[in-house]
């Protein structure tokens, strides 16, 4: 059995998605991991200190454990502030395994980590296995550029990882084009999700749980409320949809993220109060990742407006509720949603295309073959089969010369 050094060094996985920097990266992390202890790995996440009620070590489950590493001060930081503490970071961490023994590999996770995965590599000798999860010559493409140091750190790093990680063949595609990504190297291993909490449901029976009007036709957006995400297009397609006569709502599930996230969150409340829309749209904090699936099981569609979306777990988790999806056509949401299937892709950022494509998803003649269909298609996803291709590819690299950088 493998023992496996997870790198997550800006978000924890034991941290609450969709606020600060929690997303579906803290999913992938804390599910992965625990997928890979049940085969009967050893996993190891190292992540950065961000306060100091934390324990050094936390035992997840048999197997699983998180290690709060101290490396700049015990508290949230910006995004701007988080490069300054990656050499202190790697340090620690390198004094860790001195203690612990060295791991088979290396799994890093977003390029802050890379950069500590790449240089541990070196030092020590053993495979890195990287997954990106954005990068920002692709969020670029379709959003705004914000370092070119960060796509030269992330080229560097794309050409010394034993391994890279792509969700789906979009976005193996998107290696190549990008960083010049060495195919043979570049790995194809969807996520998967928890069927056990996502699953369908009984919907009256979530909307009384949620006090929600069982009547009306309910639009569901959940991530971090940042540009990026898209939240002010899901917005818009309420408001078109209620111009239209329909009894319609709307609950953005998230908190403000990044150094935009107060604004967006601001901006979204002006144009709710200008819209006179104020009693159709609910703003729900944070949940846990588990309690979801109510929401999820209450909606008649889900928004994923994302203007950039390496897989789009939201997609999957909604799909697996039986709830279709109406998404950005970008990214994993291009393989994710098969139109007419379990939803629409929208090229459009024209709130009139997306309430029509909601229109049709909801119309009873669709609403309960789409249902169907979303359940199917998420069935093909799950965390075991993520984990046991991460296991089988780290036996190869043990097998195989390490790639010079």
């Amino acid at each position: 059995m493998a023992r496996l050094a997870v790198i997550s060094y800006h978000t924890s996985p034991l941290a609450q998605p969709g606020t600060g920097d929690g997303g579906g990266m803290n999913v992938y992390v804390r599910e992965l991991s625990s997928a890979l202890a049940r085969l009967g790995h050893d996993v190891d996440v190292y992540t950065r200190r961000d306060n100091l009620q934390v324990r050094d070590a936390v035992l997840v489950e048999p197997g699983f454990r998180v290690h709060h590493v101290t490396a700049g001060p015990a508290a949230p930081l910006e995004r701007s502030e988080l490069p300054l503490y990656v050499r202190e970071f790697t340090d620690s961490v390198a004094t860790a395994f001195r203690c612990t023994g060295t791991p088979d590999a290396i799994h890093a996770n977003y390029w802050l980590s890379g950069l500590a995965g790449h240089r541990l590599k070196h030092e020590l000798n053993i495979p890195l296995i990287m997954t990106f999860h954005t990068l920002e010559r692709v969020k670029a493409e379709t959003f705004e550029a914000e370092s070119e140091e960060r796509a030269h750190q992330e080229a560097a790093i794309f050409a010394c990882a034993d391994a890279v990680l792509a969700s789906c063949e979009v976005e193996a595609e998107q290696f190549v084009r990008f960083y010049d990504a060495t195919p043979s190297r570049v790995h194809i291993v969807p996520l998967g999700v928890q069927h056990a909490f996502f699953a369908p449901g009984h919907r009256p029976q979530a909307r009384r749980a949620l006090g929600i009007d069982p009547q009306a036709t309910m639009l569901l957006f959940v991530g971090r409320l940042q540009a990026l995400k898209g939240v002010d297009l899901a917005l818009e397609t309420l408001i078109e949809m209620r111009s239209r006569g329909r009894n319609a709502l709307l609950a953005i599930v998230g908190g403000p993220s990044g150094s935009d996230g107060r604004a967006t969150l601001a901006g979204l409340h002006e144009r709710v109060r200008d819209a006179g829309v104020i009693e159709y749209v609910s703003f729900v904090a944070p949940q846990a990742h588990q309690l979801l699936s109510t929401w999820m099981r209450a909606a008649d569609v889900t928004l994923v407006p994302s203007r950039s979306e390496s897989f789009g777990l939201v997609a999957l988790e909604s799909s697996a509720c039986g709830t279709p999806v109406v998404a950005s056509e970008v990214g994993g949401l291009m393989t994710l949603i098969e139109p007419g299937v379990n939803g629409f892709l929208i090229f459009e950022r024209d709130p009139v295309a997306w309430a029509d494509a909601v229109d049709v998803v909801v119309d009873p003649e669709h609403a309960t073959a789409m249902s169907t269909g979303a359940v199917l298609l998420a069935r093909r996803y799950t965390w075991r089969s993520a984990a046991e291709s991460l296991a089988e590819l780290t036996e190869q690299l043990a097998l195989s010369g390490l790639v010079r950088c």
